[in-house]
């Protein structure tokens, strides 16, 4: 196949450009690099002459309009996405317009080219989503395809928007759709203003590691890798219209989890231990979801995909590559990014 990534220089979105290079496909990556891409991401099969980058905002209809003349993608895969929760907090008109008005002209422009190109049967825009649309869990219960949206920050509210969005251009306009609500992702290239990285480079630093609330909070885990493989199966198998729910089977509180890295860190990095030392409760995030988990049955039972990374073995294969890997986190601390605190402006 043909596929064309969006947001492909992130962090999950580089994972599928990958991914799809080692499985045989050719890629377009589409991506208009804000501050949490990078070339980088994508640097192990740039050279490949499989791939292909145009450097393009999925609000620019003309240029999406030019994208998909030049190349006549068989697929699409729409992972370009304004993602931290935190920030949708402190500035949510960035989320509406990426992850809404992006995903609509978008749409628009798959739309327009699948139906001049004679609406050709093996054309398919798979929209990669998230599980915090559909709210928070108590502490029993997980998410299935059914569940009711019940999104709860200005993120979670422009992801959800953007799935109906799609099922509405798939009923109304007959677009081949596929839609897919992940749970958190983690891995190589994980943009450090996210709760793993931080941990880790905060600990390398001897920093202070911030943890919201009492770190009560649970998250259900999927290693990256696994999460790519799950989503070019969708896209290669899934049945038209249909949504798929992608998880780790992995729940762990945010306070076990920051333990568990900095044992890792103990191990790898015994000059700073105990690491554990550095954990520092911070005033929790505003309308901080419980809990999230994902019931991934669907998937398992209609194309064979289960997650084949543990918790324990993604977590230190992820704290070895930050540390295998400094040249690529230090350039983007040199462009000025600190892990600082975001999400404050919701909070009273």
């Amino acid at each position: 196949m043909k596929i064309l990534v969006t947001g492909g220089a992130g962090f999950i979105g580089s994972a599928v450009v990958r991914q799809a290079i080692a499985d045989g496909h050719a890629v377009v990556n589409l991506d208009k690099l804000t501050y949490a891409a990078s070339l980088s991401n994508v640097a192990p099969v740039a050279d490949s002459p499989a791939y292909a980058f145009e450097r393009v905002d999925i609000c620019d209809r003309a240029a999406l309009d030019g994208v998909f003349a030049r190349h006549q993608p068989d697929a699409v895969m729409h992972l370009a996405a304004e993602s931290h929760v935190d920030r949708s907090i402190d500035g949510p008109g960035d989320f509406i317009r990426t992850n809404v008005d992006g995903t609509y002209t978008l749409l628009e422009a798959a739309r327009a080219w699948w139906q001049g190109a004679g609406r050709p049967e093996g054309f398919r825009f798979h929209h990669i989503s998230t599980d915090e649309v559909y709210g928070t869990l108590g502490e029993t219960g997980q998410f299935t395809e059914a569940t009711p949206y019940a999104p709860n920050s200005p993120y979670s509210a422009s992801k959800a928007a953007s799935d109906h969005l799609v099922r509405a251009w798939g009923e109304t306009y007959g677009l081949p759709v596929l839609v897919t609500n992940c749970s958190n992702n983690y891995g190589p290239y994980h943009f450090p203003e996210k709760l793993i990285p931080v941990v880790i480079l905060n600990a390398l630093a001897g920093r202070e590691i911030p943890v919201y609330g009492q770190g009560i909070n649970v998250r259900d885990w999927l290693f990256v890798e696994d999460h790519a493989r799950a989503l070019l199966l969708v896209v290669e198998k899934g049945q038209v219209g249909e949504t798929y729910n992608i998880g780790g089977n992995a729940e762990a509180t945010n306070i076990d989890l920051v333990r568990r890295i900095c044992a890792i860190l103990d191990q790898e990095r015994p000059d700073g231990a105990p690491h554990d030392r550095l954990i520092t409760f911070v005033a929790d995030r505003p309308g901080h979801d419980l809990r999230y988990a994902i019931d991934a049955s669907k998937i398992r039972r209609e194309l064979g995909w289960e997650p084949s990374v543990t918790l324990d073995e993604g977590l230190r294969r992820t704290v070895r590559w930050y540390l295998d890997n400094r040249d690529w986190w230090q350039e983007i601390q040199a462009r000025g990014h600190r892990q600082e605190r975001l999400g404050l402006a919701g909070g009273a």
